[in-house]
C-alpha cells in the first residue's frame, strides 16, 4: 500500500463533515438559529482529524520526506501552496470559531461571520482535496523508493495511534488549567513510548 492511500481514505471522510458543514450554512442562511454543538463538533473535526491527523501526516512526514529530494519546480511549488491552504483553513477554523463565541455572547452581528466561515470551509476543502488527489499525491511517489513508501506508511500508522492520546491529553491540560490544577511534572514524552 502506498503511503498517500490512507491519506486518500482520509479524504473521503472530511468530504463527508465538509458537506454536512455546506448543508448546516445553508439552514443558517435560510433563518435557522446557530447550534453550538454543531459548530464545536464539526471545529473539533476540523482541528483534530483534517488537521492534526491528517495534514500532520503531511507536513510532518510525506512534505518533511519530499523536502529531502530533488522535486522538480512544479512539485515543489505544489507542495508550497498545499502547505499554505493548511494555513489558510487553520485561520477560518479559528475565525469559525472566535465568531460563534461572540454569537453566543450577545453580538447578533456574528452571525454573518459565522455563515461566512462556513460557506467558506464548505468551499475551500473540496478544491483543497482535489489538488492533493488529482495533482500531486500520485505523481510525487515516483520520488520515493518501494522502502521508503513502506517507512512513510509505517509511521503514519505510529502517528495515527498517538493522536487520539495527543487529544485527550490536551484536554486533561485544559481542564486542569481551568480548576487551576498544575499537571505533573513528565520527565520524559510518554507519547514517544507509544
Amino acid at each position: 500500500m502506498l503511503p498517500i492511500a490512507p491519506m486518500m481514505v482520509e479524504h473521503r471522510i472530511i468530504e463527508r463533515m465538509i458537506g454536512l458543514l455546506r448543508d448546516e450554512a445553508q439552514k443558517l442562511q435560510q433563518g435557522k438559529k446557530p447550534d453550538a454543538v454543531f459548530i464545536d463538533t464539526a471545529v473539533d473535526f476540523i482541528r483534530i482529524y483534517a488537521d492534526a491527523t491528517h495534514h500532520g501526516k503531511e507536513e510532518e512526514i510525506l512534505f518533511r520526506e519530499l523536502k529531502k529530494k530533488q522535486l522538480s519546480a512544479e512539485h515543489t511549488a505544489q507542495m508550497e501552496d498545499l502547505t499554505h491552504d493548511h494555513v489558510i483553513g487553520r485561520k477560518t477554523t479559528a475565525e469559525l470559531v472566535a465568531a460563534k463565541d461572540r454569537y453566543f455572547q450577545g453580538d447578533v452581528a456574528a452571525l454573518k461571520i459565522i455563515i461566512e466561515k462556513m460557506v467558506f470551509l464548505g468551499d475551500f476543502y473540496p478544491k483543497h482535496i482535489a489538488k492533493e488527489d488529482k495533482n500531486f499525491f500520485v505523481p510525487i511517489m515516483k520520488y520515493f523508493t518501494p522502502a521508503e513508501q513502506q517507512a512513510m506508511l509505517i509511521e503514519g500508522q505510529i502517528f495515527d495511534r498517538k493522536m487520539i492520546h495527543k487529544k485527550y491529553d490536551s484536554l486533561v491540560g485544559k481542564i486542569e488549567q481551568e480548576h487551576q490544577i498544575n499537571p505533573p511534572k513528565r520527565q520524559l514524552n510518554w507519547l514517544d513510548y507509544m
